[in-house]
């Protein structure tokens, strides 16, 4: 045999490795893609579209009549959300207001409560696990079973909070409909609600700290707070994070609690952003604007997330 069909006949041989291991590589790069499709479809179906979908209805105005097609208005609902002069505009700017006090009330005194909270019961102590569960289990609880909980609670005549007021010769206090108690009404839901969440984070973050620095501070005669301050708080950044971020994304998701706490009234006085879209929603007149509502919603989580990425996470501590 020449040495040319001894070459034609080893090529002929090595076809069938050749495609095989071609094959081989072409599955094992398309392997982590396939792993991730479904994900990657859930994240498109039910958060990219109606994200997009969002954006483009809320530059359009439905029709007066049902036959009549949606007028393109630009950024016309978001302007009239504002506009004082219209039905819209007078409620969205206070509902807008009590979100943010919402969220910068609720999430920081909730964290705050839950590390001390968590600093109490990080120790060996008989019957820990009963006391570590009696502050865990607002959160087991339905949102609108607490509300309904503390509707009780609020009751003008009989509720417990008045009856306490009572007791102590105080002016009781009209926590549900009162201009001035309404929204600290539903603010002192939701802290109760969420703390104990909070608390377990931070009860399994304080577990997991490095014991040889705290020893190692014992050793140079530092005190408790000196130890909370620059040992613990800054070992935990990666926990306060984590609960910052979360706490924020549920709070301004919070809805369930005002069907037992005055439904956003009186005068709007402690209605949320997601409870009026709720409200409006069945409205077809104003199905732009509660697009706009979603995109102004989206868009201050969006900024809150960048921000932490930018200002917290480069920052916070992360255990080797």
């Amino acid at each position: 045999m020449s040495s040319v069909d001894a070459t034609q006949a080893a090529r002929v041989k090595a076809t069938p490795q050749v495609k095989a291991d071609l094959s081989r590589r072409v599955w094992q790069s398309a392997f982590p893609y396939l792993l991730i499709l479904p994900t990657f479809l859930f994240i498109l179906t039910f958060t990219l579209w109606p994200t997009v979908s969002a954006v483009v209805q809320s530059t359009f105005k439905p029709g007066v009549t049902v036959r009549m097609p949606p007028k393109f208005v630009g950024l016309g609902n978001y302007l009239e959300l504002f506009d004082p002069t219209l039905e819209v505009g007078q409620a969205f700017p206070r509902i807008f207001g009590n979100t943010i006090l919402f969220v910068s009330v609720t999430v920081p005194v909730s964290m705050a409560l839950a590390f001390g909270l968590a600093l109490l019961l990080n120790r060996k102590l008989r019957a820990i696990g009963l006391f570590r569960f009696a502050f865990f289990y607002p959160v087991l609880m339905p949102m609108i079973g607490a509300a309904s909980v503390f509707a009780f609670i609020f009751a003008d005549n009989i509720g417990l909070a008045n009856t306490i007021l009572r007791s102590l010769g105080l002016p009781t206090v009209h926590w549900i409909g009162d201009l001035n108690w309404t929204l600290v009404s539903v603010m002192m839901v939701a802290i109760w609600k969420q703390t104990g969440f909070f608390m377990i984070i931070y009860l399994a973050g304080l577990q997991n700290l490095p014991h040889d620095v705290y020893e190692a501070a014992d050793l140079d005669g530092a005190n408790w707070r000196q130890k909370i301050r620059f040992l613990t708080v800054p070992l935990l950044s990666s926990t306060t994070l984590f609960v910052l971020t979360s706490g924020v994304a549920n709070a301004f998701q919070q809805v369930d609690q005002l069907y037992a706490l005055g439904e956003g009234q009186p005068n709007e006085r402690s209605n949320l952003l997601l409870y009026f879209i709720f409200q409006k929603y069945n409205e077809a007149r104003n199905l732009g604007y509660v697009n706009a509502i979603t995109v102004i919603l989206l868009v201050m989580l969006l900024c809150f997330t960048v921000f932490n990425f930018v200002f917290w996470e480069r920052r916070a501590y992360y255990e080797n």
